[in-house]
């Protein structure tokens, strides 16, 4: 397939969302860059957050985990555990996390923890933000960067820098003066066009192998695909330790990070904003088990063209397609033209929701939480607009170097290592609020809680690294979200008092 062909789709996507951006923000102002206006329709917000929390990662990544078996972890539709945990977590979210948003009228969710705590908390909670989802958005961009890379701009002789700072560039065009009010439209457009993507793409392989959707369930039971439930209690992947860090994950992931809430809290009533998780929620969890069907139907594919199994590799043509480059090779390669092009369309659609939201918040955290320019008397709203442009241009750089990163790392199944990341990163985040949320003590003033903060999520690295030696063979999995908040929740303790 022509790579020049494939490039021009992506910038003719690309323009149509500047022309989205240039509608929308029309007289935008720092609060609507920051909440919308507090004016976002919940539908929109909703159906636009499936795109975010999916990105590219559940695009490329979730159907290669589906035939992994050989290399442990998942295998199968392992993955849909973590997805069960995620249900539990979304309810709390919206009868917990969100009534206490809006019952305080936050822009930045982490001034809770200043209302609650102290302003060290505030400060640390809006850190640890920062660095979760500055590793974790730029974890998601590299994957889809990559696939473009690969398979399109290396035939054209363009480097891999250059590539990442053109895709940075475009994002940073559409989401420079609208923000969260241009996000809201364009995340829509996006996540209608990568679901739209994943259904022909799923049609047309049923069509190809000439089966319906139960006869390809049944394949893949005989293949051992359709298992669900790791039943090992010493493994990663043991259920309870995947559904329950799903949980955990979800709240953490969403309910206490900026760029997701900050949609939900552009919307004006809690009603409407509770409404948009359970409606999230609910189309989340199928359009999962799609891409793990999706997953299944791509390896029996396959296999059926001459893929097969060798100790930890899936071989075609000499070549190893397991996990994440397994639905690029089939589209790109193996599939009609218009195939191909279709897949290219609903991974850059997933490509831009991860990275446009994620770019926002950032700013908007780092202007709001940590340089405090919503309090500052002295700044006029020409100059807090400055600021603001500032900041952005300076995260996207930061993206730049993060994404190079990943490059240099390499890893095969890149939403292990998000995930992964995300148990160390946002762990003091989950002790910080749940400390604020469930107990009613004093935090003792100084820079304990930063301290606490940053040793939590050392001790247990460590805790991690040797777990299989002190606990006979136990391996710590996604619960070390939880573990981490439990040190960190002890920590705030032993550095508190009762109330006065």
């Amino acid at each position: 397939m022509s790579p020049i062909l494939l490039f021009s789709f992506v910038i003719g996507y690309f323009l149509i969302l500047l022309a989205v951006a240039a509608y929308t923000s029309r007289n935008a102002t720092n609060e609507t860059f920051f909440i919308g206006n507090r004016n976002s329709n919940w539908i929109l917000v909703a159906f636009g957050m499936i795109g975010t929390s999916l990105s590219g990662v559940t695009f490329v990544s979730v159907p290669g985990t589906v035939g992994n078996i050989v290399n442990g972890g998942y295998g199968g539709f392992g993955y849909f555990q973590v997805i069960l945990g995620y249900i539990i977590g979304y309810l709390v979210i919206a009868f917990v996390l969100v009534p206490l948003y809006y019952k305080l009228n936050l822009t930045s969710i982490y001034h809770y923890l200043e209302i609650r705590l102290s302003k060290e908390s505030y400060k640390t909670g809006a850190l640890f933000f920062i660095i979760s989802r500055l590793f974790g958005a730029t974890a998601r961009l590299y994957l889809v960067i990559n696939v473009l890379q690969i398979f399109i701009l290396d035939q054209m002789g363009v480097p891999f820098v250059a590539t990442t700072a053109i895709i940075l560039c475009m994002i940073l065009l559409y989401t420079w003066k609208g923000g969260v009010k241009t996000i809201v439209y364009t995340d829509t457009l996006q996540t209608s066009c990568m679901l739209l993507g994943l259904v022909i793409c799923l049609v047309y392989i049923l069509t190809q192998m000439n089966i319906s959707l139960g006869d390809a369930l049944t394949q893949m039971k005989s293949h051992d695909y359709l298992r669900i439930f790791d039943t090992n209690i010493l493994n990663k992947s043991f259920f309870l330790k995947n559904i329950i860090g799903g949980a955990v994950i979800a709240i953490a992931m969403t309910g206490l990070d900026q760029e997701m809430m900050q949609k939900n809290i552009s919307v004006k009533r809690m009603q409407d904003s509770q409404k948009n998780i359970l409606t999230f929620t609910a189309t989340l969890v199928i359009v999962n088990l799609l891409f793990l069907i999706l997953g299944g139907l791509l390896y029996l594919y396959m296999s059926g063209k001459g893929a097969f199994y060798e100790e930890k590799l899936f071989l075609f043509e000499g070549k190893n397609i397991i996990g994440d480059d397994l639905f690029p090779t089939t589209a790109l390669f193996h599939l009609p033209q218009s195939i191909g092009i279709i897949f290219i369309i609903a991974l850059i659609s997933a490509l831009f929701p991860s990275a446009d939201g994620a770019l926002t918040a950032l700013t908007s955290s780092f202007c709001i939480d940590i340089l405090g320019i919503k309090r500052r008397n002295d700044l006029s709203e020409g100059q807090q607009k400055k600021t603001r442009m500032s900041v952005h241009l300076g995260f996207a750089v930061l993206f730049l170097f993060c994404i190079l990163m990943f490059k240099w790392i390499n890893n095969k199944s890149i939403i292990g290592v998000i995930l992964d990341l995300a148990g160390y990163t946002y762990g003091p985040l989950l002790g910080l609020f749940a400390f604020g949320i469930l107990t009613k003590r004093e935090i003792k003033k100084g820079y304990g809680v930063t301290i606490i903060c940053l040793a939590a999520p050392i001790l247990c690295y460590v805790l991690s690294k040797n777990a299989a030696t002190i606990f006979n063979g136990y391996q710590i999995g996604f619960e070390m979200l939880l573990i981490n908040g439990l040190v960190t929740f002890a920590g705030l303790w032993l550095f508190s008092k009762k109330q006065s």
